[in-house]
């Protein structure tokens, strides 16, 4: 990937926000029409979802919400390769105060508390530390929450809330490590330039374990798929933590605080906290379980090129393909069954790009002469993880990872 010129980095965000004319606000510039439609396959409704293009630098989009924006990627992206491109990764803010421009020459990242010296580095700052490359999938917490029975509240996804893309930027561990962290620090918080619409209501901050923090994973990326960070996906920086949900992966971050004692800010304690069980599983109505912070990704699958009720040929050889990844590890394995998971085949893996990416699949089945096919995929990651038959349930819609089914009509 090429490097980026700071005073080039600069130019080319300016020339982009005058050009996307956001006057009064970047969330009240985002219109809501659309210009067409979409079918989706959600238990509990919409039937369809507008698709747009109307948002700044991106393409055709799904639209779940507008103010703050959430952004569903098509399906049928993920069929064109591992990496999902700029200009059609999903979109999810919290809140819909957010910055309307944002000039990278006055462009600070404060680095402060339980530090010996406490920081603000520019972008050229940033810029000039070593880079770090790493490929990542980037997945919200509720990515198919749309599919929950009995159905949740939140934001009605399919399976198009996550993206997977190469990021470059700079490890966080060598950012602390140039502030110094004190003996005795336990966490780092991390907040983003977006604000809440409310004076009451709690600004959006995440935090890890300081040991996480540190293991040279985490990073602050100004780039994905060698470009500069879409201002809807984080410009100028955004934090990257492999292998875990997307609410630790802070957009337009410009503030990194050490902390002495567990972090207690709401999204910690309060939001985005799952059952302490295994898939985060619990019948629905139970009360009174353990619950602890949303963490880790769990294994998934995907069949990219052929959709839910699509008709195949009798007596036919056919493609299949499709993605996965392992979650916080590799993967291991994927297996297709053409019977209803009575038995299970191997596919071929195609080129490995990093433990934490998608990973392409290909495989092929035979249908029979008449009637119906339900196909199935499931990933194993190198932990030895499988993917569930049964899908799990929590209140909140977090952590499908469920066996995905096609059911194919032969005729």
């Amino acid at each position: 990937m090429s490097a980026v010129n700071q005073s080039e980095f600069a130019m080319n965000r300016r020339r982009l926000l005058q050009g996307a004319i956001m006057a009064g606000g970047m969330a009240a510039a985002f219109p809501a029409w659309a210009d067409s439609f979409v079918e989706l396959a959600l238990p509990g409704g919409p039937d369809r979802r507008d698709l747009t293009a109307d948002f700044p630098e991106k393409k055709s989009m799904i639209l779940q919400r507008s103010r703050p924006p959430l952004l569903e990627t098509p399906f049928e992206v993920f069929d064109r390769g591992v990496f999902t491109p700029n200009d059609q990764f999903f979109v999810r803010w919290h809140w819909a105060v957010i910055p309307q421009q944002i000039d990278v020459a006055t462009f600070r990242v404060a680095v402060r508390g339980h530090v010996d010296k406490t920081l603000s580095l520019s972008m050229a700052d940033i810029l000039a530390m070593p880079r770090v490359e790493l490929a990542a999938v980037n997945q919200c917490s509720g990515n198919s929450r749309g599919l929950f029975q009995p159905r949740v509240a939140g934001g009605q996804w399919e399976n198009g809330a996550m993206g997977n893309a190469p990021w470059t930027g700079v490890a966080l561990r060598d950012v602390l490590d140039r502030a110094g962290v004190k003996a005795g620090a336990v966490a780092v918080r991390f907040n983003g330039l977006d604000q809440p619409v409310v004076d009451d209501a709690p600004d959006f901050m995440k935090s890890l374990d300081i040991d996480h923090a540190r293991d040279g994973e985490v990073m602050l990326a100004f780039q994905m798929n060698g470009e500069q960070l879409p201002v809807l996906n984080g410009f100028p920086l955004r934090l990257i933590v492999p292998g875990w949900y997307s609410t630790y992966w802070v957009k337009m971050l410009n503030d990194i605080e050490v902390l002495d004692a567990p972090d207690q800010n709401y999204w910690m304690a309060t939001a985005y906290r799952i059952p302490d069980t295994p898939c985060a599983n619990v019948k629905p109505g139970e009360t009174g379980f353990k619950t602890v912070p949303i963490n880790r990704m769990l294994p998934r699958s995907f069949v990219t090129n052929v959709q839910n009720h699509a008709t195949v040929k009798a007596g036919a050889t056919v493609p299949i393909r499709g993605i996965a990844f392992g979650g916080d590890c590799g993967l291991s394995r994927v297996e297709i069954s053409a019977d209803d998971g009575r038995s299970w085949q191997p596919t071929a893996l195609g080129n490995d790009v990093g433990k934490y990416s998608f990973r392409q699949w290909s495989s092929q089945i035979t249908t029979p002469q008449s009637g119906n096919m339900t196909l199935q995929v499931r990933a194993t990651n190198t932990k030895g993880e499988v993917q569930p038959a049964e899908p799990n349930w929590n209140g909140a819609g977090f952590m499908r990872n469920v066996i995905e089914r096609i059911q194919l009509a032969v005729a």
